[in-house]
Order: C-alpha cells, then sequence, then structure tokens
C-alpha cells in the first residue's frame, strides 16, 4: 500500500473526492489505483482561520514501482492468528457482559469453547427500561442499571472508543464493532464514537452471535462465590446454580463492589491502585464549539471536544478532565441503594444543547489509613453516600454553580445554563461534601483550563457531584498468563481488575485473555 499524508481538505467532499485530490497531489493515475482505505481523519483546528480536515489515506495501485518515493505501508490486516491448543472439555465462565467480557466470549466463541457467560444484569434492551425508569422515577434496581447489565458501563455514555494504548487490536476491535452495525467511520476518523443509540443494537448483535456459535448467556445470575482448591479454581457459584469448571474470565467491571470483597474473602491477591474523584461539569456546547473553532470556518464541524490537564503545585495533586461528552447529558449512575454517582451520556448525533465533562483529582492509596486494599472502594462509598444526603436522600443530584463553587457558599438559582441531570438536582454546596484537596485542587483546575478554553469557569457552569467511578480503585495482579497471582485458573481482565479503562482498552484485554486461554494446554 502507499501512504498518502497530510491531505488538506478545506470543503466538505465525499471519500472519492478526497482520493482525487491526494492522487493528484502526489502525481498518481487514477486509474493505477486499484483500491482505497481511509486510515485516518482529523481536525485541524489550530488556526481558527484556516480549520481543514486533515486525510490520512492507503491506496492499493497496480505497480508501486512507478511510486518508488511515495512511502510503503503493510495492507491492513483485519484478522488474528491463534493456535488453538485447549484440551481442558470443561467450559470457561466469563463473569461481567461488558465489553471485555462480551469480546473475550466472542474470541472463546469464534474458536469453539462454548463460553458460559454470566451478567447479573438484564439483556441490554430490558436493562434500558431499567436506565430510564430510574431517571424518570427515581426508582433504582440495584442489578440493572448504569453501572450494571450487558455491555457494562460505557453502553450509557459517549461510547468512545479513543484509547491511550496503541495496541494492533485495536484495529481489530473497531473493525469488529463495524461487523455488528457500528458506523463505517469509526475505522478512521481520529476520535471515535459510537453514541449510547447505536450501542444498544451494536451489543444485542453481539451477543446474538455470540450464542449462534455456541455461547450461552445466563442474565439476572449474580455470581456469589468461588470455589478454589490447592490454588485452583474448580467451581463458580451463583445464586441459582454452581457451574463446576477450571478456567473464568473476571470481567466485573469497576463497580462489582460485593464480588471484590467476595474475592479479598477468598484470599484472592490485589492491591490499592490510584484513582480520581470529582464532578461533572456543564457548558452549553456552542460556547465550546466558539473556543475550539471560532466561527469563520464554513466546514460542517462537529460538536467540539476538548481533554484538559493541570498539576497543581500547590496542593501537589492532579487536575484532568475525563469522558467529555459534547452535546449530552449528565446521567444519574448509581449502582447501590442510598448513592449518588454521576457520568455523562452522549447521542451518536451529539446535538442536545449542553457539553459535559468530568473534572476530576487524583487519589492515591497513601491516602487512605487502612491496610485492606478495598480502601479505596470505601472512600468512594463514603463520598456517593454524601452527596445522596446532600441532594436530598431521593436521588437527586447536589449541583452548584462555579461562582458559588469558588465562593463556598450554597447555590439559591441558576444562570444562563441548565443541569440536564435526572430524575432531578437540588441547590448545594459541594464544599460540604467533597474533601479539601479534591475542592482546592478542582477549584485552580477549573481557573487554569479557562486560560485554555475561554468560558470554562463561566460563573453559570453547573458542577454536579459526585463523579467516583472513573476507575478501579483496586488491581487484582496477575502472572504473564493472565491468571490471578496464586489462583490458577481465574483470570483477572478488563476495567474492574484494573488492566484497562474504557470500552476500547476493555475489549482488547478480552482479546487478551481470550487468546490466552485458547492457547493455554
Amino acid at each position: 500500500m502507499l501512504r498518502l499524508e497530510n491531505i488538506k481538505i478545506r470543503e466538505e467532499l465525499n471519500n472519492e473526492e478526497v482520493v482525487k485530490i491526494a492522487c493528484k497531489k502526489n502525481n498518481i493515475r487514477l486509474e493505477d489505483v486499484l483500491e482505497f482505505y481511509i486510515f485516518k481523519i482529523s481536525i485541524d483546528a489550530r488556526n481558527k482561520e484556516d480549520i481543514f480536515y486533515n486525510y490520512t489515506i492507503d491506496v492499493e495501485v497496480k505497480d508501486e514501482k512507478k511510486y518508488s518515493k511515495i512511502k510503503k505501508v503493510e495492507k491492513q490486516v483485519n484478522q488474528i492468528e491463534i493456535i488453538k491448543k485447549r484440551k481442558s472439555e470443561k467450559r470457561p465462565v466469563v463473569i461481567g457482559a461488558g465489553p471485555a467480557g462480551l469480546f473475550c466470549g466472542l474470541f472463546l466463541a469464534e474458536y469453539g469453547l462454548n463460553p458460559i457467560i454470566i451478567e447479573q444484569g438484564k439483556t441490554v434492551e430490558e436493562r434500558q427500561k431499567d436506565v430510564e425508569a430510574f431517571i424518570n422515577t427515581g426508582k433504582l434496581n440495584t442489578k440493572s442499571n448504569i453501572q450494571f447489565g450487558e455491555g457494562g458501563a460505557g453502553t450509557f455514555s459517549d461510547g468512545k472508543l479513543t484509547s491511550g494504548i496503541h495496541d494492533p487490536l485495536c484495529k481489530i476491535v473497531l473493525n469488529r464493532f463495524v461487523d455488528f452495525g457500528a458506523p463505517e467511520q469509526i475505522k478512521y476518523i481520529n476520535k471515535p464514537h459510537i453514541g449510547t443509540d447505536n450501542l444498544v443494537k451494536i451489543v444485542s448483535n453481539i451477543r446474538n452471535y455470540i450464542i449462534s456459535k455456541g455461547g450461552e448467556f445466563l442474565f439476572n445470575e449474580k455470581v456469589i462465590d468461588f470455589e478454589i482448591k490447592d490454588k485452583k479454581l474448580t467451581k463458580i457459584i451463583s445464586d441459582n446454580r454452581e457451574i463446576e469448571t477450571d478456567t473464568a474470565v473476571l470481567a466485573i467491571g469497576h463497580s462489582a463492589r460485593d464480588t471484590f470483597e467476595k474475592l479479598y474473602e477468598k484470599d484472592v491477591y490485589m492491591e490499592k491502585k490510584n484513582f480520581s474523584v470529582g464532578v461533572r461539569i456543564e457548558h452549553k456546547q456552542e460556547m465550546i464549539n466558539n473556543s475550539q473553532y471560532g466561527n469563520k470556518s464554513k466546514l460542517n464541524l462537529p460538536p467540539a471536544e476538548y481533554k484538559l490537564a493541570y498539576h497543581d503545585e500547590l496542593t501537589g495533586r492532579s487536575c484532568y478532565t475525563f469522558c467529555m461528552c459534547p452535546g449530552g447529558f449528565v446521567m444519574a449512575s448509581s449502582s447501590e441503594e442510598n448513592t449518588i454517582v454521576t457520568n455523562g451520556m452522549s447521542k451518536f448525533a451529539r446535538n442536545e444543547k449542553n457539553a459535559n465533562s468530568a473534572v476530576l483529582v487524583n487519589v492515591n492509596p497513601e491516602d487512605f489509613k487502612g491496610e485492606s486494599p478495598l480502601e479505596g472502594m470505601y472512600f468512594q462509598k463514603e463520598l456517593e453516600k454524601k452527596a445522596f444526603k446532600l441532594g436530598g436522600s431521593n436521588y437527586y443530584a447536589p449541583i452548584q454553580r462555579v461562582e458559588d463553587f469558588f465562593e463556598n457558599k450554597k447555590t439559591d438559582n441558576l444562570g444562563e445554563i441548565s443541569p440536564t441531570y435526572k430524575p432531578g438536582v437540588t441547590y448545594s454546596n459541594l464544599n460540604d461534601i467533597l474533601p479539601e484537596f479534591v475542592a482546592d485542587t478542582l477549584k485552580n483546575g477549573i481557573k487554569y483550563f479557562d486560560t485554555k478554553i475561554k468560558g470554562f469557569a463561566n460563573k453559570d457552569a453547573i458542577l454536579t457531584g459526585v463523579e467516583t467511578r472513573s476507575s478501579s480503585p483496586v488491581k487484582i495482579v496477575r502472572n504473564d498468563d493472565f491468571m490471578a497471582k496464586d489462583v490458577y485458573g481465574l483470570y483477572p481482565c478488563g476495567e474492574g481488575p484494573g488492566y484497562a479503562g474504557g470500552i476500547m482498552s476493555s475489549a482488547v484485554d478480552g482479546i487478551k485473555c481470550a487468546i490466552k486461554i485458547i492457547e493455554h494446554e
């Protein structure tokens, strides 16, 4: 393949028209082109006077020798080679049907291992009804909600497929998502996202395919115990049955607190790890667009995004934005009674009035006095309980204007920005519940972010508390075979055990665990 880079496009064109321009720029005859692939598209908005799309395109030509000066790359491979060595006749069990569990189950099924996938929540279609019921009525189902259920926590988010990892399996994940109904553009846009509305359908398609390949799903079923003999896994025990197995994948997600406690009780080795807590901030999407793009471009640009970070010399903490949702909503994301948890969500079109993002501050293991590796989990829960009480003990979230947050006073009225959180909100002072180091770092961070995005510290911007589930507070240590330390056959996988952070990296880790199982004799 020939790689054509730095193709600047300043008007709305289809891919075929862009390829013609790219070929002309590189003196490639169109009749020589056999096939083309859009490798990447990004938006260059550094100069607000001249915003353009920057394309990278791979083209296959009849005779590469004619174009010897153009960069050559290998043709994209959409398959990976896995050598099946597994001899055990016992079916592997996958605990959790989030992206890690689904992609692990997908590959196990395709290689004839007939996995059993256990999910304490409901199918994604039924789960969607429970989420809507909670938003509309405040009635929480602790087994089926934004955190628990088929598709995992990322299903009711923005469906972001960006990741800090640079693994060849990322391309495989994107291609498989497209196979199951995702928009083709996720293969090449710089910051791909699927949107909650698309994810619901895609997750359902993945499930049906796994079943067609011999996999089995057990919904509304909670794993409550593990039988471990001579440091080997022998049985999985749920609230409905016992399953003899020598292989179980812990794709349990970052909110499976009961399971973390059970594993700790079983002496499965785990450690404290860093995580972050904070709030959700809401602005008008129009303001974010103007700040990022200006108002002179004639391109039909997508709703603007941002990603910001700040290190506070006074507190020694880092503050950063996370899971930014253009044109979206702040979501009620509790999974336990009498707690408030927030998250962000966007549909594929990202066409709502407000933009939102988590603004988080790092928390370290040294911040907890206890020796248990679960201390971070208990810290999260205590903060969520305080937010529930501050919000009125009715699943209304405590909110505060940025100006009032800076001045440490309770909000008593709204300005130009209205909150999107449902079932409702309560005017509050978030300083009353946030640890001092978190509140102080947030204030300094928000002020700094205003120097990067004019209007970020808008006095009327809304802060909604609290965001605590950005990542897992524990790490279940695994060896080179991806098995838990000292427990043969137990595979910690994905975000919950501390090996991923988001849909993409979780799916990749699910595939890696599947490969280890398939290739393990």
